[in-house]
């Protein structure tokens, strides 16, 4: 199973399930749902944060979050 926390910069994935008890309501809201598209735009050093796209939505999340949002599939990136 793999989750977010598990993509490099410029990957893509389906979101497969999210641990909606445990990671902030603005995610969810924001469009981090089973079913959408994510993409890494942008890994920061040092353990920082993931900067990601969800449905046109450019997110900033903790790599402990992004550990809760699991992916279903890699997309081919061609």
């Amino acid at each position: 199973m793999h989750s977010i926390a598990d993509l490099k910069k410029g990957e893509k994935a389906i979101i497969k399930d999210v641990s909606a008890n445990n990671i902030p309501i603005k995610l969810l809201e924001m469009g981090c749902l089973p079913g959408n598209e994510v993409e890494v735009i942008q890994l920061a050093p040092l353990l920082g944060p993931m900067y990601i796209n969800i449905n046109g939505s450019h997110l900033a999340i903790r790599k402990e979050t992004a550990k809760l949002i699991i992916i279903d599939k890699l997309i081919n990136n061609e």
